[in-house]
């Protein structure tokens, strides 16, 4: 490790393997708390790079739970998380959307960090057990079109880092690569981000990793497609900017999407959007945001056609059900 900090300190950047072989041995322990923490200090005064998230990428992938869904080909649909919005939980309302139009969605999250609620948390409350067994997974996946991966349980050479993250209390690298270290390996991922800084460096590594990608994000700062103010898109097709009137909806207030105080709040608000008693507000942000979804697993598809689908799966009810038929399998 001081050979590796001399050469962080004089400037230099790390090879795709010398951040594998980092990222290995500090999930073997090989390295003292100190040494974990100065290591991560070096990417919170400069900007991770490309060669450096993918090295560290392919070492946590190597070491996470075997979770082969090729059968299925899902959709990953997940955000960074840290905008600070304590929005409602807009992106999973969105999975559940997404498969009750017949889509499988493999979602990968974790507990809240910025927020009250998130996806981890509500889906706890509701009375889902995280599991990695493949059986579970693939049940569910078959029978409701939705599953879930809890990122603690699929990634367990995180642990010897979480002291170190928790003592710092900063968002560290280590959040860049939430997305990106599913054990489903996905073909198909809607990342929503939380700056445009973000957007550039996540568009860079899906391109080097050649996956099918939408990021989104609104430029009032969410990670989410938030209805709010002008959002951009970047896809395998290029970039877009819309406005929510050019989206079909209209622009609505920051406070319409809080999403409480309490997990209690945030999980009442989720199930009205899939018992469609929420309000229009609410139920527009997960429309749009499981239309984006959609189009990014069929591209083909036009956007009208992406957010039909999706309200009526909200309508008709199979996003509940999709939903009711993912708790009875984690049960």
């Amino acid at each position: 490790m001081k050979q590796i900090l001399n050469q962080l300190f004089n400037h230099q950047s790390l090879t795709r393997e010398e951040a594998a072989a980092v990222m290995t041995n500090i999930a073997a322990g090989k390295y003292n708390e100190s040494e974990i923490a100065a290591f991560i200090s070096v990417f919170l005064m400069r900007s991770i790079e490309l060669n450096e998230v993918i090295g560290f990428r392919d070492a946590l992938l190597e070491m996470a739970i075997p979770m082969d869904l090729s059968e299925f080909d899902p959709l990953d649909i997940v955000g960074t998380g840290g905008d600070g919005k304590n929005t409602f939980n807009i992106s999973t309302c969105s999975c559940f959307t997404v498969a009750g139009a017949g889509y499988t969605v493999a979602k990968h999250g974790n507990y809240g960090a910025t927020s009250v609620s998130g996806s981890s948390n509500v889906l706890e409350y509701f009375g889902a057990k995280f599991t990695t067994d493949i059986n579970v997974v693939k049940r569910s996946l078959d029978e409701a079109g939705f599953a879930y991966l809890h990122a603690p349980f699929c990634n367990p050479a995180m642990k010897n880092v979480a002291p170190v993250r928790k003592n710092l209390g900063v968002r560290t690298f280590f959040n860049v690569l939430g997305p990106l270290i599913s054990p489903v390996r996905p073909h198909y991922q809607c990342l929503g981000v939380y700056n445009l800084k973000m957007m550039r460096l996540y568009t860079y590594i899906y391109q080097n990793l050649g996956v099918n990608y939408s990021i989104v994000h609104s430029l009032d700062g969410y990670d989410e497609i938030s209805l709010t103010d002008v959002c951009k898109i970047t896809n395998n097709a290029g970039e877009f900017v819309f406005t929510p009137e050019q989206l079909g909806f209209k622009t609505i207030r920051q406070e319409e999407l809080w999403g409480g105080n309490t997990v209690d709040e945030a999980a009442k608000i989720f199930i009205n959007v899939l018992d469609n008693k929420a309000t229009e507000a609410q139920r527009n942000a997960v429309v749009v945001n499981a239309a984006f979804a959609i189009q990014t697993r069929c591209p083909m598809k036009t956007l009208e056609q992406c957010k039909a689908e999706a309200a009526d799966a909200l309508a008709n009810g199979s996003a509940k059900k999709a939903f009711e038929k993912f708790v009875d399998n984690y049960k």
